[in-house]
């Protein structure tokens, strides 16, 4: 007579916990998922809702082509692996050029009610203050950048070693309605067509030059919100407030989220404009767009202040102004094992990014993963993690010791440079010749074609 496995409780209910919960009840192991929001009086510094999967900072699962792009790479080695971060994100996407952008409230309606409807999936909305209760012999922690305190210290006490810790920064939301379209239009850059067939997914407010050094001043004179023991931690530099990089150099934004290449303004096709500010359509309405790279931490006065300043913004209403929260991470190469398992107490995993990836859909992949190892473990069997040539393969890489030897670890975003190299192709797959500029798009793409194969040679013979 067999038995049925004991349950794996899952810490956690954002985005990597929620992914876990889903696995591991898909290969038929019971979950309990543990999530203190919703709990009377407990909440977050970035939360809202108590939805699961709640999106706190931007909408954008970044680009979705597999092809030529190590995050759209990632994005279908998930979908191949039954992710239902992925599924969810597919049913609700909003137009967003390249990229794969969610409604974000219709996004976590769908992860909440998909779980809630699973038989093998139990919700509990509790916080697990301290280390879980020993019994627990098979955890999953995913309590994200946001863990509470009590359970942070009991995990640092235990592990011996401090939490490493930076600044994540939430961008502003418009209503759509107060945009002015007289002077603002519709583009992608390079008209280039999202996964929803939309080529016209971003709003485009053009600045000349004195209009671009003026918000420029503005932004580095404007006040900030200080945080007096935070102040010292380290921002991430792939979610830098818009302030901090026109700190960094005058030029700055021009090179980064104002860079305005690849746009015409119709209305005067023959003066390009010396910056573009982008917003991204937020939710399926299209009602609300957010400013893409407009992280901050300017006070609230000053953002309406600073940003009316932008051609096309003038009138704008503000849904959310921007904001800025603590994330913390673990310092994963010597507390975890290549199971992300905690060494010093090995029933805990980890996932998410706690274990030091950065973004959402490196953090739902972590998930994805732990809830295959963990449910592996639950029924007896041993799984590997997959191999380091799939972008999935070469984050646990990365987190559990592929840094560099003696550098500070560091949250890093799924990119090529973390999978094992390629000899760039001289010619194509009929034997033509490819021009030496073309060789770098086209080892992207062997890279992929790679770990795609890889991926699913791992899941047939999990």
């Amino acid at each position: 007579m067999s038995t049925s496995p004991s349950p794996v409780h899952v810490i956690g209910g954002g985005l990597a916990g929620s992914e876990a919960a889903w696995q591991i009840a898909n290969a038929g192991v019971p979950v309990i998922l543990h999530e203190m929001r919703g709990v009377p009086g407990v909440k977050t510094d970035a939360h809202h809702t108590d939805g699961l999967a709640e999106l706190v900072c931007s909408n954008s699962f970044r680009s979705d082509d597999w092809e030529y792009n190590a995050v759209g790479l990632l994005h279908a080695e998930m979908r191949a692996l039954d992710s239902v971060i992925m599924a969810c994100g597919d049913a609700n996407q909003v137009p967003a050029g390249g990229a794969l952008a969610v409604d974000r409230d219709g996004f976590s309606d769908a992860v909440t009610a998909k779980l809630s409807a699973h038989p093998l999936i139990t919700i509990v909305r509790e916080e697990i203050a301290g280390l879980p209760p020993e019994d627990w012999d098979n955890v999953i922690v995913a309590t994200g950048p946001l863990t509470s305190p009590a359970l942070a210290d009991a995990i640092l006490t235990t592990t011996g070693e401090e939490s490493l810790s930076f600044f994540d920064a939430i961008a502003p939301i418009v209503h759509a309605e107060s945009i002015d379209f007289d002077i603002a239009w519709r583009q992608s850059r390079y008209d280039k067509a999202g996964p929803g067939g939309d080529a016209a997914a971003y709003v485009n407010c053009p600045m000349d030059k004195a209009q671009y050094d003026a918000f420029i001043d503005a932004l580095i004179e404007g006040p900030k919100t200080e945080f007096k023991e935070w102040e010292n931690v380290p921002y991430f530099d792939g979610c830098l407030p818009i302030e901090v990089m026109a700190e960094r150099g005058r030029e700055t934004l021009r090179h980064g989220p104002m860079k305005p290449v690849g746009l015409t303004n119709p209305r005067d096709p023959m003066v390009k404009a010396h910056a573009i500010v982008q917003l991204r359509q937020d939710n399926a309405l299209g009602t609300l767009f957010n400013m893409v790279g407009f992280q901050t931490k300017l006070k609230y006065g000053a953002q309406t202040d600073i940003f009316r300043m932008i051609p096309g913004l003038q009138n704008a209403q503000f849904a959310r102004l921007g904001g800025l929260h603590r994330n913390t991470f673990l310092n994963s190469p010597k507390l975890l094992d290549r199971q992300l398992r905690l060494k010093a107490m090995p029933r805990l995993r980890f996932a998410g990014q706690v274990t030091g990836v950065e973004g959402y859909v490196e953090s739902a992949a972590m998930g994805l993963l732990t809830g295959r190892l963990a449910a592996a473990q639950a029924l007896g069997r041993d799984l590997a993690p997959p191999p380091p040539e799939t972008a999935m393969g070469a984050l646990v890489e990365h987190i559990t010791g592929g840094h560099m030897e003696g550098s500070k670890f560091q949250p890093m975003n799924i990119n090529y440079g973390l999978l094992p190299p390629l000899e760039a192709p001289r010619v194509d797959a009929e034997g033509r010749k490819i021009p030496p500029k073309d060789r770098g798009r086209a080892k992207k793409r062997l890279m992929s074609v790679r770990a795609l194969e890889a991926m699913k040679a791992w899941r047939d013979a999990a």
